[in-house]
């Protein structure tokens, strides 16, 4: 693969994965990571970063099986390595509670993660408003911490970082061979995606080094993560809400949900306020196509759409996309396999 010239956009948690992936497998192509937004400013930074999810309606549920656990089993080896407290990634045990018995009381991911079960009637007393609960033990990733170290394993891997605007595909035309796509939200108007839309979510970061166990409803939108320096809870999930100012009706709500689930957090300390837009789409894209780009076919593989589920399977999406450009490579007359 000798002398192709290929460019990762976009830099959060998907981005910076699938960069690594490829800079790491394929050392003799030039990879360049351009993006407008590096962490801390990214949209993964503010994520609680905790891996469950839920399915996605049109890929195949062996697929998603294999992003799961390819990214599970990625952060888990970290979390058990030397490189846990640069990385940001440790283990957190906890339980998901539902006000109704779920019809999949076992999601796709049940023996993916560790130690999973259902909770018994003693447990759930705790929650009196819940019906149902599951116990487990998952992977938690600052991505504060992880996405600084993910460029550096980039870097080291020989990659170039470029920080710049990008507007149209047709600007890396000249420049580069092949193409991945992981802009996220940007993909809207970088290649024309209606298909995406955002998921505002708001969360608040508060300072309660008692809480080490983490709390989520089945709804989605009540959540309590422990992370290394503060505990996130929240949330919301508006569809459609472009707005990136944070909402003091969102903050008041988030504290009286989260503090009814765990009523010592009334004493906690609030650390800061954070509002992101999940780049969220029916399924994630990871696929690839051909682009005209400057009068030429230009390859381009797309990993984008992720959701709210970005760290729990962008690793796994990542492994993908390194099989797309690999196959976009052999079919290239000017890369010597």
């Amino acid at each position: 693969m000798t002398g192709v010239r290929l460019v990762v956009v976009g830099a959060g948690v998907v981005g910076l994965s699938t960069a690594v992936c490829i800079a790491e497998s394929l050392p003799l192509c030039s990879v360049t990571l351009l993006a407008q937004q590096f962490s801390p400013d990214t949209t993964s930074d503010g994520a609680a970063g905790i891996a469950f999810a839920a399915p996605f309606p049109d890929i195949p549920l062996e697929r998603q099986r294999r992003w799961f656990k390819d990214s599970f089993d990625h952060l888990l080896a970290i979390a058990q390595s030397q490189h846990s407290p640069d990385a940001g990634v440790i283990l957190s045990s906890g339980c998901q509670i539902f006000k109704e018995v779920p019809a999949t009381k076992e999601p796709y991911w049940s023996d993916l993660v560790i130690g999973f079960r259902a909770m018994t009637d003693h447990e759930l007393k705790r929650f009196p408003d819940h019906k149902f609960g599951q116990a487990f033990t998952t992977v938690k990733c600052e991505c504060s911490s992880y996405l600084p170290w993910l460029e550096e394993r980039f870097r080291k891997a020989g990659g170039q970082v470029e920080q710049r605007r990008l507007s149209s595909l047709q600007e890396l035309g000249n420049s580069f061979d092949l193409i991945v796509n992981c802009s996220g939200l940007g993909s809207k108007a970088l290649v024309g995606d209606a298909g995406v839309y955002p998921v505002r979510g708001q969360v608040l970061k508060v300072e309660a080094p008692w809480l080490t166990h983490f709390i989520r409803d089945g709804d989605g939108k009540t959540y309590i993560y422990p992370g290394v320096h503060s505990v996130t809870i929240g949330g919301t999930r508006q569809e459609e809400d472009w707005r990136l100012h944070v909402d003091r009706g969102d903050t008041a709500s988030i504290l009286e949900r989260c503090g009814r689930l765990e009523p010592s957090l009334k004493k906690a300390k609030v650390l800061a306020e954070w509002v992101g837009l999940r780049p969220s789409r029916r399924n994630p894209r990871v696929e690839r196509e051909r682009v005209l780009l400057q009068g030429r076919g230009v390859p381009v593989v797309h990993n984008y759409g992720h959701g709210g589920w970005g760290v729990t399977i962008a690793w796994g999406t990542a492994l993908d996309a390194l099989g797309l450009v690999r196959q976009c490579l052999k079919e290239m007359p000017q890369a010597k396999l």
